[in-house]
């Protein structure tokens, strides 16, 4: 495994931000960390690149304890703050150069130049950084974490600040990186989470609430399966409830209804049926999907 935590604990004075967490990700996977804001992400990151000192528990980075072997941790991470704290008075070309020469990456110049290039900052690669906006400085954030070409990337929020297209862009980079190094983000937007991630971890109150691939996510807060039909003619809550496994039917405007059963079995069949039955003309139905949102909310409420 790239990276192996086992019972993780931080606490500050009576407060546990971090309590007992475990995890592992490994090489090619995208590992998404989601929790609401104060749960213990950023915490978990920090100690995970050495920034704090666990109060108990282990982490390991490619084999590495972070603890006692912090030094060959850092050279095996790169890291993207959440405040992504950039070295303003400087020129952003000036800035990675400084960046690669700190990790005595060889060829600086090339290197230097294949970031530019991967993170689409050619236009800005002159200018002072302090005149950038804040999605090209998330784009030199980026940049610098990648320099050194580590086994392992952690990037808090890197998304934060960026424009829809940016946003295509910078997926598109993290989702190539994931396919030969371990990535581990955390973010906010949960259609990013669905479009990147092999796997969610989702921390609520420093704890473990889910840690499981995106498929499997869904079906935690399963148990209801919801249809959402239209018809050409009009009927009524009441018949519809008489449907197999049906337990209500909500009117959405129209001749379009809601139907929810009372399992998760699937009645699309039952209310073709009803409809032939009835004499009515199905003009839609389809079969409402759990989003990642879905399951964030209520495992986090």
């Amino acid at each position: 495994m790239s990276v192996k935590v086992q019972h993780l604990t931080k606490t500050y004075g009576p407060q546990k931000a971090v309590n007992d967490v475990s995890f592992e990700a490994k090489k090619g996977e995208v590992l998404g960390f989601l929790g609401p804001n104060g749960a213990g992400k950023s915490t978990t990151m920090k100690i995970l690149t050495c920034f704090i000192p666990q109060t108990e528990g282990k982490a390991e980075v490619c084999g590495f304890d972070v603890e006692t072997d912090s030094m060959e941790v850092r050279r095996r991470i790169g890291y993207l703050p959440e405040n992504n704290p950039l070295y303003k008075d400087m020129y952003v070309r000036e800035y990675l150069g400084f960046v690669a020469r700190l990790h005595k990456v060889p060829n600086v110049n090339q290197r230097v130049a294949e970031m530019v290039e991967l993170t689409g900052l050619g236009r800005e690669q002159h200018k002072l950084i302090s005149s950038l906006s804040k999605g090209y400085r998330q784009r030199v954030g980026l940049a610098q974490a990648m320099l050194h070409d580590p086994e392992v990337l952690i990037l808090d929020e890197p998304t934060s600040g960026l424009d829809p297209n940016q946003l295509v862009e910078i997926r598109s980079v993290i989702k190539q990186l994931g396919k030969e190094k371990t990535v581990i983000f955390s973010t906010h937007i949960m259609q990013e989470v669905q479009a990147l991630c092999d796997r969610v971890l989702i921390i609520n109150q420093g704890k473990i609430v889910a840690n499981d691939a995106i498929g499997q996510l869904r079906n935690r807060v399963s148990g209801e399966l919801v249809v959402t039909v239209e018809f050409h003619q009009n009927t009524t809550a009441n018949k519809l409830a008489q449907i197999r496994h049906v337990k209500r039917a909500k009117p959405l405007g129209g001749h379009r209804w809601q139907i929810v059963s009372d399992s998760d079995q699937d009645i699309r069949g039952d209310i073709f049926r009803f409809a032939v039955d009835n004499g009515l003309t199905l003009l839609e139905m389809h079969k409402e999907v759990v989003s990642v949102e879905d399951v964030f909310t209520e495992l986090t409420k």
